[in-house]
């Protein structure tokens, strides 16, 4: 897919559209606002630069802006500490990472820790979303989508992830904006590329929820699943980076203790174990 090729002005423009004059402190006023969000020249004042310049900024005719520069216009619109990381990348600031040679490849001592949560579900994950090693209650979890090992192709082609995720837009929308965060962190990566240039073009839901130009890290997150004949299950979710596979991520689903969710995963497995043995 190629990229824009003003992809720093364009995520000024999305941020600075979501931000209201009350969320930075300045009046809103009476009279009706012509931009949504704020103007350029509150931004320009707020980080402490001329208007000139950020139009600039925006417009893509200043290529090499400051830290400082970047970090105030951060701070004035506000941006999630994600959010002022992806700024600073866009911006050539911080070096891109560089997926590792063999990313796609998970560390035999981290398929061992998968198997050290035997109620909660545990997988990894490579920057496009690909399923690479999952212990077996996320195995179970994701059963009803066998042969589809992406999560992004997971949420939005496969005609099960709307029953199985009960709060789908949350989950969809989360996993949106981390894979923009991702496509920032590694730029070159051409399996991220083809799944956005696929996914904007088969899945308009996937195309509005890119287009708003939001990031966000999936460090923590709650999910509920709904599998046919197993009921509801509660996972809250703690997403750790894989340091020595630069891209990749360990996330853990853990029930809460002694709640029904526990006794479902325990019925899954159990079924899943019966399932294999007279396999």
């Amino acid at each position: 897919m190629q990229q824009p090729q003003n992809e720093l002005g364009a995520f000024l423009r999305a941020n600075r559209a979501r931000t209201e004059p009350a969320d930075v402190g300045l009046p809103v006023g009476g009279g009706s606002r012509r931009v949504k969000g704020l103007r350029r020249e509150e931004v320009a004042v707020l980080a402490g630069v001329s208007s000139d310049y950020y139009a600039r900024l925006e417009q893509g005719r200043e290529r090499h802006p400051s830290p400082q520069v970047v970090d105030a216009v951060g701070r004035a619109m506000r941006l999630t500490p994600d959010a002022r990381a992806h700024l600073f990348r866009l911006a050539n600031l911080h070096p891109a990472l560089t997926p590792a040679a063999g990313r796609d490849l998970v560390h035999p001592s981290l398929l061992q820790l998968l198997d050290a949560f035997p109620q909660a579900a545990a997988y990894v994950l490579s920057p496009a979303f690909d399923v690479l090693a999952k212990n077996a209650v996320a195995a179970a979890l994701l059963a009803p989508f066998e042969g589809t090992p992406n999560m992004v192709r997971v949420l939005f082609e496969h005609p099960r992830a709307r029953e199985v995720f009960v709060e789908w837009p949350v989950v969809a929308r989360a996993t949106v904006h981390a894979l923009r965060l991702h496509a920032g962190r590694f730029p070159d990566d051409p399996h991220i590329h083809n799944l956005v240039s696929d996914m904007s073009q088969a899945a308009p839901e996937f195309l509005h929820l890119w287009q708003e130009n939001k990031v966000e890290n999936m460090s923590r997150a709650f999910k509920v699943f709904e599998l046919p004949g197993t009921g509801r299950i509660e996972l809250t979710y703690q997403t750790f980076d894989v340091h020595d596979a630069p891209g990749q991520q360990l996330l853990v689903g853990v029930p809460e203790p002694g709640s029904v969710s526990v006794a479902v995963i325990a019925s899954l497995l159990a079924s899943a174990e019966r399932g294999a043995s007279t396999g």
